[in-house]
């Protein structure tokens, strides 16, 4: 068993906080705002016992960076922002996986992964697409 310090307790308290997914970059600017003087390998070392704990789970995208999340929640699944890289639970499930699985296969578990814009990226990017009003009125268009 791990000693307990200000450090460890803001990095668990950070996982927490989130209600997402985080990678050891985004556990240590959310556990900075609790114990400033959190450092990366502490975070990494925190995530490690966490693991071993079985306090906390990875979640794993093709292609990307491990992300950590508080074990043992409810079935859920995860929205990744492809602008931003951060993950979201999805608390959803379509339904039974079940009938999609072939004839004499034995479905033991399923993931699924919804990729697009997060409610952040998608309003930025509304916002960037609107056309700007000109002094001249409408329908001119500046050079």
């Amino acid at each position: 068993m791990q000693r307990k310090t200000s450090q460890r307790d803001a990095i668990r308290r950070a996982i927490e906080e989130a209600g997402r997914p985080l990678t050891p970059q985004e556990i240590l600017e959310a556990a900075r705002e609790h114990v400033p003087g959190t450092g990366i390998a502490t975070v990494y070392r925190a995530v490690k016992d966490l693991l071993d704990e079985r306090w906390l789970q990875p979640v794993d995208l093709p292609g990307e960076p491990s992300r950590y999340e508080v074990a043992n929640l409810p079935h859920h699944h995860h929205f990744h922002c492809r602008q931003c890289g951060r993950v979201f639970d999805i608390h959803h499930c379509i339904g039974d996986f079940k009938k999609m699985t072939p004839k004499g296969f034995v479905l033991e578990s399923h993931e699924l992964t919804l990729r697009g814009l997060c409610q952040a990226c998608s309003s930025s990017a509304a916002a960037q697409a609107k056309p700007a009003k000109d002094h001249d009125g409408p329908g001119h268009a500046c050079p």
